[in-house]
């Protein structure tokens, strides 16, 4: 069973069983994997006997769905589920079909003269699973925004917590070619994800480290070795030449900073230092020839991204770990906070014109679609929030904490959570369309293969799923 209704029950079978001179074996699934100690998601030993799932209820079956997922990956299959109310008809659970599982209940609504209040929306929850890659020794203990992957036309790339840059080809999820990094410290690796031109792949890792490989077979083009650690994205500037990083250093008052470096020889162009540790990414925009980013520090800085001078800072109330994002329109710089704030800055000047408030930490980049910009937070919820008005659309509340950076395709947001699902939403409305999960949290932002219409879903567990959308 899974926490924390099936508890009880499995804990009293057990008991029972063993009283009665006919022991059976229990077990329970965690909701989601134990975040210290052994970090386990199967609490118990499994044995070769038959595997019946119990809970107190099946309502939509998703819980029931992702305790059947969790024992495939295990090896294991399930015979059967039991419970003591069914909420829908048999009909409803087409996924124990599927399976051939067989499912028995004690009672139904229909038992107490009761029915469901209101008829849900169908909500697409079957998709095709093409393949599967997993990256070797995840790092579990970090439950944050990692290395998300992102594709050309034949392969994708991303990093990993064992320290290998993995290129995988799209199709049939097989490495193409591999590098390991240097020594990382604190079971860090490559955090950042990585960024595309010409037949460069840049990335950074925490090794101290900023590379560039060939893309087509993994050899070194440069290595930029200045920092102690790179937890940063890369951003290019084709028509400068330039691509930029944040860093991070091991020196009082010199904590983190920004660098600009040739794009074909790795060298330094320019670097400005700053006084706390550099996560955020930065975000470079063409049309203005500025670069922005974030830091600990709580500051916001603008650069003109050619030569590197500090155009203007500004003081927001939280630390500042993800990226940004401009919106060339209005002149905006749009930015999340861990103080639980999304803040709209005239690019021009570094005025506040508007903040946002949301309950929780925000750890990922707002994006824009058509007039409105998207934002997940800590506190569960995407946020849609109209840029002319400044009014709030509509807020969707996922399953689990939204740290990734929200996806747009075509009409629809993806977002990830830290429940294992991905979520499809409506961008005009904020419906929920559809949902795909996984056994593992999602924090790291999908990619998407328009042609093919293939989403690639990463975990924090060194997982690429692709699913058929």
């Amino acid at each position: 069973g899974q926490e924390t209704a099936a508890l009880p029950l499995i804990g009293a079978i057990v008991l029972k069983s063993a009283g009665a001179g006919k022991p059976v074996n229990g077990f329970f699934i965690r909701k989601s994997r134990k975040p210290d100690g052994l970090q386990k998601i199967i609490e118990g030993e499994i044995n070769n006997e038959k595997i019946i799932l119990i809970d107190d209820l099946i309502n939509s079956g998703k819980t029931i769905s992702h305790q059947i997922e969790i024992l495939k990956e295990a090896g294991k299959k399930v015979d059967a589920v039991f419970t003591l109310i069914r909420y829908r008809p048999l009909d409803s659970y087409e996924f124990l079909k599927e399976n051939g599982i067989k499912a028995v209940s004690l009672f139904t609504l229909e038992d107490f003269e009761l029915s469901l209040s209101k008829k849900r929306d169908e909500i697409r929850t079957n998709f095709e699973i093409l393949w599967r890659f997993q990256s070797p020794n995840p790092n579990y203990f970090y439950r944050v925004p990692k290395s998300a992957p992102v594709i050309d036309d034949q392969k994708l790339y991303f990093g990993s917590d064992s320290g290998y840059f993995w290129a995988i080809d799209k199709k049939g999820g097989s490495s193409v070619w591999k590098y390991k990094v240097g020594w990382h410290a604190k079971g860090k690796s490559i955090f950042s994800s990585p960024a595309l031109w010409n037949n460069f792949v840049y990335f950074g890792s925490y090794d101290g480290n900023v590379y560039a490989l060939d893309k087509n077979t993994g050899k070194v083009k440069w290595i930029f070795m200045e920092a102690d650690w790179v937890g940063s994205s890369p951003a290019v500037a084709p028509d400068l030449g330039l691509v930029f990083i944040g860093l991070e250093f091991g020196l009082w008052r010199k904590r983190g900073g920004i660098v600009a470096l040739d794009l074909e020889t790795g060298e330094k162009k320019w670097d400005f230092i700053m006084s706390e540790y550099t996560h955020s990414s930065p975000v470079y925009d063409k049309k203005c020839g500025v670069v922005a980013i974030g830091s600990n520090d709580c500051k916001v800085y603008l650069f003109n991204a050619q030569n590197g001078k500090l155009l203007w800072e500004f003081q927001a109330g939280g630390e500042i770990k993800a990226s940004l994002c401009i919106d060339d329109k209005r002149k905006l710089l749009i930015f999340g906070a861990f103080d639980g704030y999304i803040y709209m800055l005239n690019l021009s000047s570094g005025e506040l014109l508007y903040k946002f408030k949301t309950l929780a930490a925000i750890y990922s980049a707002p994006v824009i679609y058509e007039n409105n910009v998207i934002v997940s937070s800590l506190d569960k919820k995407i946020y849609s929030i109209n840029l002319d008005t400044k009014g709030l659309n509509w807020d969707y509340q996922c399953g689990g904490r939204a740290m990734t950076t929200p996806l747009i395709v075509e009409q629809s947001i993806w977002v990830g959570a830290t429940d294992g699902a991905i979520y499809e939403i409506e961008a005009s409305s904020g419906k929920l369309l559809s949902i795909f999960r996984t056994t593992e949290r999602i924090t790291n932002r999908p990619a998407y293969d328009l042609e093919s219409k293939i989403l690639f879903v990463p975990t924090y567990a060194n997982e690429i799923y692709a699913v058929k959308v």
